[in-house]
């Protein structure tokens, strides 16, 4: 049985060419996208988005390469960049009827929302980004054995062909092993039993668009960071982060390494873990209003 968030409709629509979206839509109003992150599917908002659909029409996809969504072979470089998967977003906003929306995401979700914003700022008219720092200060920051922590980035990094046998020669375990390390110890489960057996189905089906993804982040994504960071190109709109305090681990100020990406930023730390939508989605839900209030 395929899981659903309530009182959503499912939909799929085409955003490029030989490409499907499949979303949740639901609620009406001012019209608010939210991204998933790994190894996660929509599911991920299922507490955050009927609260917001009370005021907001709420787009709830799959990531190009997760989920229900196409997941084209990786032919090139591109095919998995943030900067494609941001006009995938673009593409399913606009063809939902809106040519300009507020943009959450949460991991992965999070790196296409902020090239949603650089690419598109005429389309996006508010950022959230949850527990990600951007590409090139997520590099830089990963060093000596507390690097370890950011494995899977290595090895996904990788040229084709190992990561994606070895992943695939033991998926669940891989997958299981992330939603399993960053669920805050001694807290209650983020998922249970059935959202966890989805996600895990859902990754296993698609171990090689995952790699894709993940590898664009070590290359592509890389340059096009990058390339805008020395350019000074900024979010122009309202832009909120909300992050586990790493810095105190890994020895950085994560609200510093944000300051120059945003002109109007609001850095907040929480202790709700990684999957904080999952687990504090009140926090959330007050954290994205208060933006979209900005």
């Amino acid at each position: 049985m395929t899981l659903e968030i309530p009182g959503f409709t499912s939909r799929r629509v085409q955003v490029a060419d030989g490409v499907a979206l499949h979303a949740a839509v639901g609620g009406a109003g001012d019209p608010v996208v939210l991204l998933h992150g790994f190894p996660q599917t929509h599911l991920c908002w299922r507490r955050v988005a009927p609260a917001l659909a009370a005021d907001h029409t709420v787009i709830v996809p799959d990531l190009r390469g997760y989920g229900a969504s196409d997941k084209p072979a990786a032919s090139g470089p591109d095919t998995y960049s943030k900067r494609t998967m941001a006009a995938d977003v673009v593409a399913l906003a606009a063809a939902l009827g809106f040519e300009r929306f507020a943009v959450a995401g949460h991991d992965r979700g999070a790196h296409v929302a902020m090239r949603a914003g650089l690419d598109h700022a005429d389309r996006v008219s508010h950022v959230a980004l949850l527990d990600v720092l951007p590409t090139p200060d997520m590099w830089d920051v990963l060093h000596g054995a507390d690097a370890a922590v950011a494995f899977h980035l290595y090895l996904m990094a990788q040229p084709p062909g190992l990561p994606e046998a070895m992943i695939a020669g033991a998926a669940d375990s891989f997958f299981a092993f992330f939603l399993d390390a960053w669920t805050v110890p001694g807290a209650p489960a983020p998922f249970d039993a059935e959202v966890r057996a989805a996600y895990l189905r859902a990754c296993r089906e698609a171990v090689p668009s995952i790699v894709a993804d993940y590898r664009a982040s070590a290359g592509i994504d890389l340059e096009h960071d990058r390339a805008d960071r020395d350019a000074g190109r900024r979010l122009a709109m309202p832009v909120t982060v909300v992050q586990q305090d790493w810095g105190a681990v890994l020895g950085y100020d994560a609200a510093q390494l944000w300051r120059p990406w945003a002109a109007d930023l609001e850095h907040r730390t929480t202790r709700a873990g990684h999957f904080m939508a999952e687990t504090a989605p009140g926090e959330v839900e007050a954290a994205l209003r208060a933006l979209l209030a900005r």
